[in-house]
């Protein structure tokens, strides 16, 4: 991603846009909360160019960590905010701000059963990354997530959890002070998923149905994406007929002062154009597709 050179006003995650339009100008101002402006889109993806692309995929795998629908859908969300970066803004403060670097998060369950521990993975994608360098990349996060140590965000709250509820609380009223500026240390947020470009949850792991999925007033986060379970269900063609084809069902949930509905609907247009074409993220990652 371009570089920007940091100026007064900018803040450690992202640089603040000063040349807006005066609508984008204003909404902040008069709307300041991510959870009073969501904006929510679902879209229904045909599987069958994914579910071959993962056959001839994993073919060739010498390891039991295959190439799953979730690697893929990560990968072509993360390819379609870098080629469309205003995606990738948040609001704090009444300030837009473009991030400087495009990230995802997502929760590992350790183990599935009702007692399971959850660790908080995130993962930073690059220029260069294509579909083979995320998918080592979340490997390598959730190996790290179900071992034996927590994620620094888990542990920080773990500390709080321990203290006396007065000062917790106390910490806590501090804390959301800081956030607010931008001053939060890393140690608090390194991997929390609210400070990440896109949240996603893997809600077809664990047999359910896709939904909706609020934002929140705490961190940075303007894109959250649910993905469904894998079902049948008819598609129909230009004439009328109804074919019955495996799908999944996306949810997004977006901050809607950050682009306009112009700019959403070309973002999702990409989004599907790369899943109902896999091979192209094999390219990397800011290679422009047309669509």
């Amino acid at each position: 991603m371009a570089k920007h050179k940091r100026r007064f006003g900018d803040r450690k995650d992202g640089y603040l846009l000063r040349n807006l339009d005066p609508m984008h100008f204003i909404v902040p101002l008069i709307y300041p909360n991510r959870c009073d402006n969501e904006a929510y889109i679902s879209e229904r993806i045909d599987l069958r160019a994914i579910e071959a692309y993962l056959e001839k995929k994993n073919k060739s795998k010498e390891d039991d960590f295959h190439y799953t629908l979730f690697h893929v859908i990560v990968a072509a969300v993360l390819k379609t905010i870098m080629l469309r970066p205003k995606m990738n803004r948040f609001i704090a403060n009444k300030n837009i701000y473009q991030r400087y670097r495009l990230s995802a998060s997502f929760v590992v369950k350790k183990t599935f059963n009702d007692e399971g521990e959850e660790a908080l993975a995130f993962i930073y994608a690059e220029d260069e990354d294509n579909i083979d360098t995320i998918h080592d990349k979340i490997k390598a996060q959730v190996h790290d997530c179900r071992g034996e140590s927590l994620d620094r965000s888990t542990e920080s709250m773990d500390i709080l959890n321990k203290m006396p509820r007065f000062l917790s609380k106390f910490l806590v009223w501090i804390i959301r002070r800081l956030d607010v500026h931008g001053w939060c240390p890393q140690f608090l947020i390194g991997s929390d998923p609210y400070y990440s470009s896109v949240i996603l949850s893997n809600l077809g792991s664990i047999k359910l149905k896709c939904g909706y999925h609020h934002l929140t007033n705490w961190g940075t986060n303007s894109v959250f994406c649910v993905i469904g379970e894998r079902k049948y269900s008819p598609v129909f063609d230009k004439d009328g007929c109804a074919t019955m084809l495996p799908t999944v069902d996306l949810g997004l949930t977006i901050d809607e002062r950050i682009a306009d509905g112009y700019y959403y609907s070309k973002t999702i247009r990409l989004l599907k154009k790369l899943l109902e074409e896999p091979e192209l993220l094999e390219k990397p990652m800011n290679e422009a597709v047309e669509y």
